[in-house]
């Protein structure tokens, strides 16, 4: 489909053929990215990992990092122990309040808060349910959704100067706020190197002396600290809300994935990440679930750089804004039997190669191509791991009077794909 945003021309793809020939065939020419007026503020569209250019050599250095260090093999292994600890602090938590109505998004945030700082420079900011994990889930939304909220200053880039929305300042404030909170840890890292007292290999070390041989500023490493922080923390709380959603709207499917956690698990208090490839109908769970809810509904849009693309059997003409639909191409008719029925069974047997958009398009909820999301990974090792975590340690209940058909999943279709209502749910022991 075409269409025209004020002064820009845009095509939204929404099938998997036509994503396709923008993330594969045509990935050379429709890798840009269109930067929205408010990604611009405070000049962090020039260094972060997700507004910046593929072709620029920064983009190329950042994501190297990603994957040669946090997201490889070796670097998921060096900081398992940090996410193993982070989930059964998670249960513990839990533990100390069960027979309570939660809000079962916002204490899972205060996990992935201190799972994602612990891996990225470790140390943990906030303590579960405490009022600084609340304030930085709301940062966290705040800064994702006001970067590319419509905006008068996108559709008319001649009104950008005058911000007539707002967007710009209100990220400008938003951003500054994450650089004031990095900035004592940078600080303190620092001066812990300096003196000799710090001998570490974590990430924010890598990063560090990447900055001392000149190859990032400082302003990059924490405008990449706020990439790597914004998209761990809200998208892996927003794939376990949804999917512990689905499993309470359908009793039947809840108690086959414990039934299989107690199969692989038996009395073993807390699984952790060696278990959870033991656990294959969990993982169809998950994916069936970021199908039908992936937590990032629309890509950030790309831009053609030249012409002489074709997106199903049209020319894409340079300047042209690309935007994908994940969520309709993850619910095409064309692609799936019954698109709209949460069916885990179509994802038994699948890997978490399948997570990754290599083969099928049809299923890709981190995207796909040269600006896939880098974090898949850890992503799908953290979801799995935490519901694992809290299905095994306990029963979950809807509170009073709450039927399983009561749980309300419309969804507020932004940046990310949040539930209308939050998700409420009372924990119980489990009797196994």
């Amino acid at each position: 489909m075409s269409l025209r945003l004020g002064t820009t021309d845009a095509i939204v793809v929404s099938s998997a053929a036509a994503a396709r020939d923008v993330l594969q065939r045509y990935d050379n020419v429709l890798a840009a990215r269109s930067v929205t007026d408010a990604g611009r503020a405070l000049g962090n569209h020039e260094r972060s990992v997700i507004w910046l250019p593929a072709t620029s050599q920064l983009w190329k250095r950042l994501r190297a990092v990603c994957t040669n260090h946090l997201f490889s093999a070796r670097g998921l292994e060096a900081t398992r122990a940090t996410r193993e600890e982070a989930v059964r602090q998670l249960v513990s938590c839990l533990g100390r309040r069960t027979g309570e109505t939660l809000e079962v998004g916002r204490v899972v945030f205060s996990c992935v808060l201190n799972l994602v700082s612990g891996a990225l420079f470790s140390e943990d900011v906030a303590g579960l349910s405490s009022d600084r994990a609340r304030e930085l889930e709301t940062l966290v939304r705040d800064t994702v959704e006001e970067a590319t909220k419509p905006n008068l200053s996108d559709l008319f880039p001649v009104l950008a100067r005058l911000d007539l929305q707002g967007r710009r300042r209100r990220s400008a404030e938003f951003i500054g706020r994450f650089y004031d909170f990095f900035d004592p840890i940078i600080a303190r890292r620092v001066k812990a190197r300096g003196s000799g007292e710090h001998v570490g290999d974590d990430f924010l070390d890598v990063l560090l002396q990447l900055h001392s041989m000149d190859q990032l500023s400082l302003q990059t490493v924490k405008s990449f600290l706020l990439d790597l922080f914004a998209a761990g923390t809200d998208t892996n709380t927003i794939a376990v809300e949804w999917t512990m959603a689905e499993l309470l709207r359908h009793p039947a499917v809840m108690s086959k994935v414990r039934a299989e956690l107690r199969d692989a698990l038996g009395s073993k208090p807390c699984p952790d990440e060696s278990d959870v490839g033991r656990l294959p109908y969990l993982r169809a769970v998950v994916m069936e679930s970021m199908r039908l809810h992936p937590p990032s509904p629309m890509l950030v849009p790309h831009l053609a750089m030249a012409d002489g693309a074709e997106v199903g059997g049209f020319t894409v003409p340079a300047g042209t804004k690309v935007i994908i639909n994940l969520w309709a191409i993850m619910r095409d008719p064309a692609s799936w039997a019954e698109p709209e029925a949460f069916v885990p069974e179509r994802f038994v047997g699948a890997s978490d190669a399948d997570f990754r958009g290599t083969d099928r398009l049809e299923f890709m909820p981190f995207g796909a191509g040269r600006r896939a999301c880098p974090g898949a990974p850890m992503a799908t090792r953290v979801v799995t791991l935490l519901l694992a975590s809290m299905l095994h340690a306990f029963e979950w209940r809807l509170p009073e009077g709450m039927k399983p058909c009561d749980v309300d999943v419309r969804d507020w279709f932004g940046t990310s794909l949040n539930m209308v209502t939050p998700l409420k749910a009372v924990p119980v022991p489990s009797s196994r």
